[in-house]
C-alpha cells in the first residue's frame, strides 16, 4: 500500500511542476508577443509534454535495463496514444456540454490550417519514428532517424512561429503567473525562476514514479511497459486536459486543440527520438496496436479537417471507442 500512496504522491507531483512549467511558458509566449496558434501549439504544448519526456529518460537512466527499457517506451507510446484518444474525447465532451454558449455549433472555432499543419506533422514524423522499429538494426541509421526527427521538429517550430493570422494571446486567456500573482507584467526573470523550479519539480516526481513502478509491477506480475503506458500518460496528459477545457468554455478553440496536437508533433518526434537513441526500440505487438489505434483516431480528425475544412465535437468523441478498444485489448489479455 505504501509504494502505491508514494506512485500516487509521485504523480502528484509530477503535475504540479508540469502546471506551473506550463503557465511559464504560456507566459514567455505572452511577453515574446506570440500568437494564440503558437503558444498553444509549441510552448503550452511542449510545456505539458514534458513529463512524458523526463519520466522515459530517467526511467532508461535509472531504471533496471529490462524494466527501465520497458517503462521508457511505455510512456513514449502511451503519450500520443492518451492524446490522440481520450485528450480529444474530453475536449469533444467539452464541447458538447457547453453547445449552448456557440452559435455556431457543432462546427468549432479552430484555425483549420492550424490543425491540418499539427496533424500532418505528426501522422508524418510518428509514421517515420515506428517505422525505425524494422529499419533502425544499424546504429548509425538509428542516430540518422532520430536526429531527421530532431531536425523536423525544428522545421515545424520554425513554421509555427512565423504563421500569420492568429491574433496575439491576451491575458485573459491566461491564468496568472504563479509566481507573481498580482502582477499583469511579471519579470522574466520571475518567468524564467518560475520554470527553472518547476523543472526540478518534475525530474523530482519522475524518478519516484519510474522507482514505484518498477516495484509494483515485479509485485503483480504485470509488465513494466503496459502499467506505464496506462499509468503515466493518463497522469501526466492531465494538463493538456484542463487547459483544453478551460479554453473551451472560453471559446478559445485553436488554443485548446492546438495544445493537443502540439503536443503530439513534440512526442511523435523529439521523443520518440529519444527512445530510439537510448533503447533497441524494437516495439512489440502491444505496442504496435496502441500505435495502429493512434493513427485511426487522429487520422479521422484530421479527414475531416482536410476534406470537410472544419471540425466537430462528434468527431473528437470518437477518439473514446478507440481507446475503449485498447482498454479492451489489455482486459482480454489479447495485448
Amino acid at each position: 500500500m505504501s509504494e502505491w500512496l508514494l506512485l500516487l504522491v509521485a504523480l502528484g507531483v509530477i503535475l504540479l511542476g508540469a502546471t506551473v512549467f506550463t503557465n511559464g511558458l504560456e507566459w514567455f509566449g505572452k511577453k515574446m508577443h506570440l500568437s494564440d496558434g503558437a503558444v498553444g501549439s509549441i510552448f503550452a504544448a511542449v510545456g505539458t509534454a514534458l513529463p512524458e519526456t523526463l519520466v522515459p529518460i530517467i526511467a532508461i537512466q535509472f531504471g533496471s535495463k529490462s524494466a527501465g527499457h520497458q517503462i521508457g517506451v511505455g510512456a513514449i507510446i502511451g503519450a500520443p496514444f492518451m492524446l490522440g484518444t481520450l485528450a480529444m474525447f474530453i475536449s469533444g465532451l467539452a464541447v458538447l456540454l457547453n453547445r449552448k454558449k456557440r452559435d455556431d455549433y457543432p462546427v468549432m472555432r479552430v484555425d483549420t490550417k492550424v490543425m491540418q499543419r499539427d496533424m500532418e506533422y505528426f501522422l508524418i514524423l510518428y509514421s517515420l519514428a515506428i517505422g525505425a522499429t524494422f529499419v533502425a538494426t544499424h546504429p548509425v541509421v538509428k542516430v540518422f532517424i532520430a536526429l531527421l526527427l530532431i531536425l523536423l521538429y525544428g522545421n515545424y517550430v520554425l513554421k509555427t512561429l512565423r504563421e500569420h493570422g492568429n491574433h496575439e494571446v491576451e491575458e485573459s486567456d491566461l491564468d496568472p503567473c504563479y509566481f507573481a500573482p498580482r502582477s499583469h507584467d511579471p519579470h522574466m526573470m520571475i518567468i524564467g525562476f518560475q520554470v527553472i523550479s518547476s523543472l526540478l519539480l518534475i525530474v523530482w516526481g519522475s524518478y519516484i514514479f519510474v522507482e514505484k513502478v518498477q516495484i509494483i509491477s515485479g509485485r503483480m506480475g504485470i509488465s513494466p511497459f503496459i502499467l506505464a503506458m496506462i499509468i503515466a500518460p493518463i497522469a501526466t496528459e492531465l494538463p493538456e486536459k484542463f487547459n483544453s477545457v478551460i479554453w473551451i468554455r472560453k471559446g478559445k478553440d485553436t488554443l485548446a486543440i492546438g495544445n493537443i496536437t502540439g503536443a503530439m508533433v513534440f512526442q511523435g518526434s523529439v521523443i520518440t527520438a529519444i527512445g530510439i537513441l537510448m533503447t533497441e526500440w524494437r516495439l512489440d505487438a502491444a505496442a504496435l496496436a496502441t500505435v495502429a489505434l493512434t493513427f485511426g483516431s487522429v487520422g479521422l480528425a484530421y479527414c475531416q479537417i482536410r476534406l470537410r475544412k472544419h471540425l466537430t465535437p462528434g468527431t473528437l468523441l470518437a477518439g473514446g471507442s478507440f481507446y475503449f478498444v485498447f482498454m479492451l485489448l489489455i482486459l482480454t489479455g489479447i495485448i
